[in-house]
């Protein structure tokens, strides 16, 4: 018996379509699918009138209960992502996120901030060895990030002008934003 191929298209899209509804198989599919967005989708970098940050007064609190004063950052290159673990595009970008904290961690400082309880935090960081901090907002963030989609990346010089202002999965660990750090830290 010979099967169309229009039966052949049918059954991979009842199959696709089984697999997206099963909770099991739904998120390392949408991951997948997000990380080969990442790699195709441009970053955009803001080369004039940059938004200026208008304050620093915000708090953030680690794992550990330790409070981060947004304040005592200013002055130095910050990359802001704001994510969560339930997030398809947020974990498909933090393996680029991992590998660029890897080369910068000492030279700019790196907020990974979620609402995310650190219950659950701590055994995906462990689960995929990321090792960067995560920061849980102490008070609402400022209004100039006005995050509404996650997940949402600021990359702000050291005069507090953002640079990069990025929604969705982005490979972070791209040439352009390695560039675009170079150049900043000089």
């Amino acid at each position: 018996m010979k099967i169309s191929k229009s039966r052949i298209n049918n059954i991979i899209f009842f199959v696709v379509l089984g697999l997206l509804l099963i909770p099991q198989t739904r998120l390392p599919i949408q991951v997948a699918l997000h990380k080969v967005i990442a790699w195709v989708k441009p970053i955009s970098v803001n080369a004039s009138e940059l938004e200026q940050i208008s304050h620093y007064n915000w708090k953030l609190v680690d794992g550990n209960h330790n409070l981060l004063n947004f304040q005592d950052l200013k002055g130095k290159v910050v990359l802001i992502n704001f994510w969560a673990t339930w997030c398809p595009p947020c974990v498909a970008e933090m393996p680029s996120m991992q590998s660029l904290y890897n080369d910068y961690k000492d030279k700019i400082e790196f907020l990974f901030v979620t609402n995310d309880d650190f219950g659950k935090v701590k055994p995906f960081l462990e689960k995929n060895n990321y090792t960067f901090k995560v920061y849980n907002p102490a008070a609402q963030y400022p209004e100039y990030f006005n995050v509404k989609t996650i997940p949402r990346t600021f990359l702000i010089d050291k005069n507090g002008a953002i640079v990069i202002d990025e929604n969705n999965a982005v490979n972070w660990n791209s040439d352009l934003v390695r560039e675009t750090i170079d150049e900043l830290l000089k």
